[in-house]
């Protein structure tokens, strides 16, 4: 069965809900998205390989077509997707960054703290489980971002970054973002939910 959607001019993460619900009254064996921005091409591709879909993307005029098509994998729910990505047991911490500097006053002092905070975090050690960057805190994840080897090093050492694409798309940095996974509001609610502690910054 072949299902057809068009999320054209849907906000964050209304895409990714209007999929899920498709998928989970429906099971298609195939479905095609017409997406309008590159944040909901990416949020709806990813979401549909961890529902066990073979994902195409392409562009489509102005907009995007997202192709999924039933593998023979098992499919999934988010939240378990989610979960399978989460290391052995133990406290798992969420960072929340809302800001590319800390505190108000001076900017300059602001994103240095930011910076030796973002440098600290490895002390955590395995508690430290995933980076969520909202609003002007996906600053910190582009090209030449001061934060960026930080981030890098934390990716290598298998700590979880995502970045709001939403935001990205506001800041027109989707393009130039270096680290992390295009992230949607439902992922970040989901990680919400998993995380044993939330420290917000």
């Amino acid at each position: 069965m072949k299902r057809e959607l068009d999320c054209r001019g849907m906000a964050c993460p209304a895409p990714v809900m209007q999929v899920r619900e498709i998928l989970a009254g429906e099971q298609p064996t195939l479905i095609a998205v017409i997406v309008d921005n590159e944040a909901a091409r990416e949020n709806v591709s990813r979401f549909l390989a961890h529902q066990g879909y073979q994902v195409e993307s392409g562009e489509l005029g102005a907009d995007f077509l997202v192709t999924g098509r039933k593998g023979g994998g098992t499919c999934e729910v988010m939240g378990e997707a989610e979960l399978a990505a989460v290391p052995g047991p133990g406290k798992k911490i969420l960072v929340m960054l809302t800001s590319d500097r800390i505190g108000h006053g001076d900017d300059t002092l602001g994103a240095g703290l930011m910076l030796n905070f973002l440098k600290t975090l490895k002390e955590m050690g395995p508690e430290l489980w995933r980076i969520v960057m909202v609003n002007s805190g996906v600053k910190l994840a582009v090209q030449e971002a001061d934060a960026l080897p930080v981030f890098q090093e934390l990716a290598a050492a298998g700590v979880s970054i995502l970045v709001c694409g939403t935001c990205l798309n506001h800041f027109n940095l989707l393009e130039k973002k270096q680290v992390g996974e295009t992230t949607n509001m439902l992922d970040i609610v989901t990680s919400l939910q998993v995380a044993d502690q939330v420290i917000n910054i």
